[in-house]
């Protein structure tokens, strides 16, 4: 048997035909297309007629043969576009403007989906940058153009994606438990580009509901853009405000244990951390005796852990509407009597946004998926030891938590 021939059985490269090969360091496999039409590779536009009688000599990164590099050339004949003037010809096999055929592509970015960055780039003889410009393409063109179309109740929150206060802005589907959405920016205006640009026409007066955090910022965007979308308050950033509080309480003791002469009182606070923030029933023994001895000696500290305990009581329950607008108004009458300037502050922002707290209780949505999503994108982020741009960053989220099925070339 031909080695040529061989080759077009193994490669099964769709409409090419394998004319020669080499072999040395690298696999070079010499490829010639099938057919006489030519496509532009940015629109539909096709041809048979050629511009003229140039070639464009190209190579393209294929799947390791026998752990040899094996690359891909062809001399691709070039057309006139009437939308995109004279290029070269498209080829089945690759991505326009990849250097990298499309089954290495997605084994790569299968791989970097799974593994992290050191094991990917030196398993696929890569650079990691050159992952994130895969993982780009790939998305490009998996994504479904109607993804947004049908987005009913939303959920918006941002994260960090990299040092120096570098934030994405991430919208999630509560129907599906998908990010759908992300850009740079955690501001006003980063959410205005997700109704304005992002959505299809009249997608904006589709939306009924937007749960979010407290902060002003989205709340702005969804009352200018969608104002008939009842805004939900999440209840776990409502919790993550009594969390908070605490913590500032604990070290405001701790700084003040400092002072004394007896060092091993500050430890004690210091060390109380997780013992004051977990939930009571995730403490380890340890943990268990360090908050016991905290409720012995007592003060503003314990009395602060209460009304962390009592907030988070109040949705830890699948309670009703009236119920739930019942004890917070409690609770924020205790927050504002207890003395304590931290959660005087939460009293009154609670009670500041609690028609929004009541409406999430009530439709039953909450960020907790999309929390349980962001600790995903933090294990991707940790995992790839950040990222150059926030394009890829985005590219990775939306591989990962995103409605984008990745298969490896053999599945396909």
């Amino acid at each position: 048997m031909r080695a040529t021939t061989l080759l077009n059985r193994v490669l099964v490269l769709p409409k090419t035909t394998v004319r020669d090969v080499e072999v040395g360091d690298e696999v070079a496999v010499w490829v010639r297309p099938q057919q006489r039409v030519m496509s532009c590779p940015h629109c539909d536009f096709r041809t048979r007629h050629r511009y003229d009688t140039r070639v464009v000599d190209s190579t393209w990164r294929h799947l390791d043969l026998d752990w040899r590099v094996c690359v891909l050339k062809l001399r691709r004949r070039r057309l006139r576009c009437p939308e995109h003037g004279v290029l070269a010809e498209s080829v089945p096999f690759a991505r326009p403007g990849s250097g990298f055929t499309r089954d290495f592509e997605d084994l790569v970015v299968w791989l970097a989906s799974k593994c992290d960055k050191k094991t990917v780039s030196a398993f696929c003889r890569v650079t990691w940058r050159t992952v994130g410009a895969m993982c780009s393409r790939v998305v490009a063109e998996k994504l479904d153009p109607d993804l947004l179309s049908g987005l009913v109740d939303i959920g918006v929150d941002e994260i960090s994606w990299r040092k120096h206060h570098k934030y994405l802005t991430l919208v999630s589907d509560h129907d599906t438990g998908k990010i759908v959405w992300g850009a740079p920016g955690k501001k006003a205006a980063t959410l205005d580009a997700f109704f304005t640009a992002a959505l299809p026409e009249d997608g904006a007066k589709r939306i009924e509901a937007v749960s979010m955090d407290l902060g002003p910022a989205f709340a702005k965007s969804v009352r200018a853009h969608a104002p008939q979308a009842v805004i939900c308050f999440d209840p776990f950033h409502v919790v993550k405000l009594a969390t908070d509080a605490l913590d500032d309480v604990r070290r405001q003791v701790w700084q003040s244990a400092r002072k004394l002469s007896d060092k091993q009182i500050a430890k004690t606070y210091k060390g109380a951390r997780w013992a004051l923030l977990k939930n009571p029933e995730s403490l380890t023994d340890t943990e268990k005796a360090t908050l016991a001895q905290l409720k012995r000696e007592g003060g503003a500290l314990v009395r602060a852990y209460e009304l962390k305990e009592s907030l988070r009581a109040v949705f830890a329950g699948d309670l009703d509407t009236d119920t739930v607008a019942d004890m917070l108004g409690k609770w924020c009458s205790w927050a504002q009597r207890c003395r304590i300037p931290q959660f005087v502050k939460v009293g009154r922002t609670i009670k500041k946004h609690l028609d929004g707290i009541q409406a999430a209780v009530e439709r039953g949505l909450a960020n907790g998926r999309h929390e349980g999503l962001n600790n995903k994108v933090r294990l991707i982020i940790r995992r790839a030891y950040g990222f150059h741009n926030a394009e890829n960053a985005l590219a990775m989220i939306m591989l990962v938590c995103g409605p984008v099925t990745l298969e490896l070339p053999y599945h396909t």
